[in-house]
């Protein structure tokens, strides 16, 4: 899915490459999924400030990112795989203590 559309995706590199042309570099994916403002919280969240993010009307992926760094990293997991995880959630499935 994600290999058609890397060639329009905006790369860029690390601020601490400095001029070297030798570097790694990352891919806005969010931007060429269409993740802008669409970012949302659980509605158990709260008026939390420290929660996990996840951002909707995207096909095929689940963003989710950390709501105290929105500006940060995100983790794309495979739709099937983020409701397998909820499922076990909401099953009690992984210790809360």
């Amino acid at each position: 899915m994600l290999a058609a559309d890397l060639g329009d995706v905006l790369w860029r590199k690390s601020t601490y490459s400095g001029q070297g042309g030798d570097c790694i570099e990352v891919a806005d994916l969010l931007t060429a999924l269409g993740v802008g403002g669409s970012w949302r919280k659980s509605s158990f969240s709260g008026a939390q400030s420290e929660c996990v993010e996840v951002a909707d009307g995207v096909t095929d992926v689940v963003p989710v990112r950390d709501s105290k760094d929105p500006g940060g990293p995100a983790l794309l997991f495979a739709a099937d795989a983020w409701a397998s995880f909820l499922a076990g959630v909401k099953s009690g499935e992984f210790p809360t203590d």
